[in-house]
């Protein structure tokens, strides 16, 4: 076995493989960026190497610089985890030609599957049915247009080396096509070095299924039963699950075989994912195959118990697959929510800074149902501008599907994050939708029920009032300190109120708390003093504690918190809101205060995240339309258009090409 093996990647996924190598008893290396030299990844590995500055072209994507690390550290494989060199057969041959194993597919695979438009053409002459486009390269806008009309709308433009959602967008109309194309090149140039871009058909109401493979260099194939990647947002995915809740054993057998069929096609070796789009009726169609270990591969491994990272090594070093199509068997259910850098309120936009606060749920199994979080972060840490928002991903596993899902939920409530934005309030609200419960999902579930974006969570009566009954515990158990601290100053005892009002947003109500010996007993009433519901808090939870773990009426809850102006801002199940808990006296007060009324900004163009200026659209005294491109931001390798929401004229130019902005700079003014 090997006794040495690099990691040519970063973050969360060179921090997973170094926990297998580990486990084999591997030694490992990491390279890392300037900005990424206090990163988890680095800490963890046994050696490091520095290998240049933070843009990826400049670092991760450079072949010379991880060649040269690993001959400095005699490391004798590499594994190039997924995005960056991963899918990059010229990577794969300067390995082989400097005598370093390559813990991935052989060099032919790499060529003619990691490459989109290569794959396809070889698929279609497999025989493999395919989604009908045009599989040659696509020279300019023009170009672009033109197919795109002889296809028929909607279109995928997609870059041929892409990957994790970069250089792709869907079209709906000319317009469309042609302000997608540019920016989908710029992304896959940025992200991969190859700004060759393709155009096939969108299938309208898809399902986003892929079969992982495994392959040996002795002939053997196996396939890993399928993942759902459905729940998608700008096509890059959000939520995955394994098994599919969609297909029967006759449709994952039949995708399992073409996988396989295909994989012994090109001699595939290590472990590989085989996409397929998948209609109403269950007709599959191949999309891609991914020569490399996918982002969302911990639901395989949870669900059948096979490690695929210790897979890829073993089949790198020459060993024969010890695992039989047989021997794959469904256990359970796993879901994988991925939690990101971003603002779910601002149209998920990118969000950078310091993790003042990461505290991730407990990992392990209990009562049979586990949690596993996979990270490359840590409190305290920096996450940068320079690579993608993920921060980690989120995997429950239970008996079946409803159990995993509802572990998620409170795995997501017991996730705390703070310093940056972050988008575990979207997923949470996703985990309570009924449409992702049922099953009844296809890719474009996002866009879907939340067509105007999201805006929080309505928690409905009955939600409303327990988190009350929360507020009310907590206030309680502050009030109690207050009095105990107060009194031993004062030497005189104080009596601490129990009639209060509590208002969650429009709604409040009057409340009395009283001791009993199951809890908190808060009883609410309406305004003349008649008794409406009460609800039995218990907890072990005392000031300082940002996460509230206990039982209403005994079943169990976890909310977050923080102190805020006279109550609490709570966040649960996607939703946060601040409970007010008021004297009777100081709520009538509070009552008579004046509104404060929001500063307009209506007339400026923001930057609505940290970010460096790709271009500017328009100009001084340029008239524009609702809809019309005004700048382009890039952050965190995507590239953001920034459209006009309204009729308006050009006023100033603030920003210029070329200039960083930070979040609410001003791009430009306008008058009406």
């Amino acid at each position: 076995m090997f006794k040495k093996i690099l990691i040519a990647n970063r973050g969360e996924i060179a921090c997973r493989v170094i926990k297998t190598a580990r486990k084999m008893g591997i030694k490992t290396v990491a390279v890392y960026s300037a900005a990424d030299k206090d990163a988890l990844h680095v800490e963890m590995a046994d050696e490091a190497v520095a290998i240049g500055l933070p843009p990826a072209a400049e670092s991760y994507l450079v072949i010379d610089k991880i060649i040269a690390a690993c001959k400095e550290t005699g490391a004798e494989a590499v594994h190039p985890g997924y995005g960056f060199l991963s899918e990059n057969a010229k990577f794969a041959q300067a390995l082989a030609d400097n005598g370093i194993a390559f813990i991935g597919p052989n060099i032919k695979a790499v060529e003619v599957m990691g490459d989109k438009i290569e794959s396809k053409k070889f698929a279609n002459a497999a025989k493999v049915s395919t989604v009908p486009g045009y599989l040659g390269v696509i020279a300019d806008t023009t170009e672009a247009v033109k197919i795109a009309n002889e296809i028929g709308y909607p279109v995928m433009i997609k870059a041929s080396a892409g990957g994790g959602g970069k250089g792709m967008r869907i079209a709906w109309s000319e317009k469309e096509v042609a302000d997608g194309f540019n920016s989908s090149k710029s992304e896959a140039k940025s992200s991969f070095g190859d700004d060759r871009i393709f155009i096939e058909k969108f299938v309208t109401q898809p399902r986003h299924i892929e079969i992982q493979v495994l392959g040996d260099k002795h002939g053997n194939a196996i396939y890993v039963v399928e993942r759902e990647c459905s729940i998608q947002r700008r096509n890059q995915k959000v939520i995955e699950e394994a098994p599919s809740p969609f297909l029967d054993e006759k449709t994952r057998k039949a995708m399992g075989e073409q996988a396989v069929a295909l994989a012994k096609a090109v001699d595939y070796e290590s472990a590989g994912t085989v996409e397929f789009i998948v209609d109403k009726d269950r007709n599959f169609y191949f999309l891609e195959m991914n020569t490399r270990l996918q982002v969302e591969h911990p639901v395989t491994e949870l669900i059948t118990g096979i490690d695929l990272v210790e897979q890829m090594i073993r089949v790198a070093y020459g060993e024969k697959l010890s695992i039989k199509q047989s021997d794959v068997k469904i256990k359970g259910w796993a879901i994988e929510s991925r939690i990101y850098a971003e603002d779910p309120y601002r149209n998920n936009l990118p969000s950078t800074g310091r993790l003042v606060r990461y505290q991730p749920p407990s990992e392990g199994t209990r009562n049979g149902l586990t949690i596993r979080n996979d990270t490359g972060v840590y409190e305290g840490g920096e996450i940068s501008i320079y690579y993608d928002p993920m921060i980690a991903k989120l995997c429950t596993h239970g008996p079946d599907r409803a159990s995993a899902i509802d572990h998620m939920s409170v795995a997501l409530d017991s996730f705390r994050i703070e310093g940056i934005r972050h988008n575990i309030p979207f997923l949470a609200a996703i985990m309570e939708h009924p449409r992702w419960r049922s099953g009844n999902i296809t890719t474009g579930f996002i866009a879907e029920e939340f067509p105007d974006g999201f805006h929080g969570v309505e928690l409905g009566e009955a939600r409303t009032a327990k988190l009350a009954a929360a507020a009310a515990f907590m206030n309680k158990v502050h009030a109690d300190r207050a009095v105990q601290v107060t009194g031993q100053l004062s030497n005189r005892p104080r009596k601490l109120p129990v009639d209060w009002v509590i208002s969650i947003g429009g709604w409040s109500q009057h409340v009395t708390t009283a001791e009993t010996e199951a809890g908190l007993r808060v009883s609410f009433h309406d305004e003349k003093g008649a008794a409406l519901v009460s609800h039995v808090v218990n907890s072990d939870w005392t000031p300082g504690q940002s996460i509230f773990v206990g039982e209403i009426d005994r079943e169990p809850i976890v909310i977050q918190l923080d102190r805020a102006k006279q109550g609490y801002q709570l966040a649960y199940r996607g939703a946060s809101v601040h409970a007010v808990v008021r004297t009777a006296l100081a709520h009538r007060l509070a009552l008579l205060m004046p509104e404060k009324i929001a500063a307009d900004t209506s007339k400026f163009l923001l930057c609505p995240m940290p970010g460096l200026v790709k271009s500017i659209a328009v100009e001084v005294g340029q008239e524009v339309k609702m809809g019309d491109t005004l700048a382009v931001v890039e952050a965190m390798k995507m590239e953001n258009i920034l459209r006009a929401e309204k009729d308006c004229t050009v006023a100033k130019i603030e920003a210029k090409a070329g200039d960083s902005l930070a979040v609410d700079a001003v791009i430009m003014e306008f008058t009406a």
